[in-house]
């Protein structure tokens, strides 16, 4: 039997803030097609990818009915110790659509699957089992910001989240202006959007004043917006403080 591919389905950056966006500002009509063809999904979210597909079908029909698709949610990350080999069974379950000769959608909460998403140990999956990788272009907020920043984009790194206690904080935001000084290497992070604002002060009481600090909020919405600047301009310039349901990016630059 042929095997189906993984195709890597791009999704937009809303969260669904704004579902009045037009799918087509963001994404191309090649996605927004091979998104209607799909009845097989692995999904970070269900209910996310249920709400974009329903405004797929507005433009193009979805191939089934919504309620006739297969969408399944990847494994949740282990915990209380477990071993992190106990759910390799689940992922892999993940993969049979594929083997079995569908095509398989994998998509994310927000932008690109697999980059900085847990998609990426099906993607391994599909190369182990044979199966092709299709990969589709669509937003991804992390090269959006980069690229709007100013800051280098010839040597970055992305460094994920910020650990939430304060002193541990503290430290690896050092740690992290001392390597992008030795380095001139961009630092690239996220945050839960209803933290931004503590993570904008943490940054702001700890970073040099000279070092530069890059802010992306709520990119390709509506009022979306970059600001770059030092960390002392920062401090002397608008206080207003950063939007808590609204993903943000955040990049350093020492």
């Amino acid at each position: 039997m042929k095997k189906g591919r993984l195709i890597l389905m791009p999704n937009t950056l809303d969260f669904g803030v704004d579902d009045s966006l037009d799918l087509r500002t963001v994404l191309p009509q090649r996605v927004i097609e091979t998104a209607a063809g799909l009845t097989h999904w692995a999904a970070e979210n269900a209910k996310t990818t249920r709400a974009l597909l329903k405004r797929v079908d507005a433009l193009t029909p979805l191939a089934q009915p919504l309620q006739a698709l297969h969408i399944a949610e990847l494994p949740r990350p282990a915990k209380g110790g477990k071993p992190a080999g106990d759910d390799a069974a689940a992922w892999r379950a993940l993969l049979q659509p594929a083997l079995d000769g569908h095509d398989l959608g994998l998509i994310s909460e927000a932008g690109l699957p697999a980059v900085a998403d847990p998609g990426a140990r099906l993607v391994a999956l599909a190369h182990q089992a044979g199966v092709e990788v299709l990969p589709l272009s669509g937003p991804s907020s992390l090269l959006l910001a980069l690229a709007a920043s100013g800051l280098n984009g010839q040597s970055f790194a992305f460094v994920g989240y910020l650990p939430v206690d304060g002193a541990a904080r503290t430290a690896r935001i050092r740690e992290l202006e001392a390597l992008s000084a030795k380095a001139q290497q961009t630092q690239l992070l996220i945050e839960t959007p209803y933290r931004n604002e503590a993570l904008r002060q943490a940054l702001l009481n700890t970073l040099k004043p000279g070092t530069r600090l890059s802010i992306s909020v709520g990119l390709t919405l509506p009022g979306g917006w970059t600001r770059t600047a030092t960390a002392a301009d920062w401090k002397r310039g608008d206080s207003a403080a950063l939007p808590d349901r609204i993903p943000a990016v955040f990049a350093i630059l020492s």
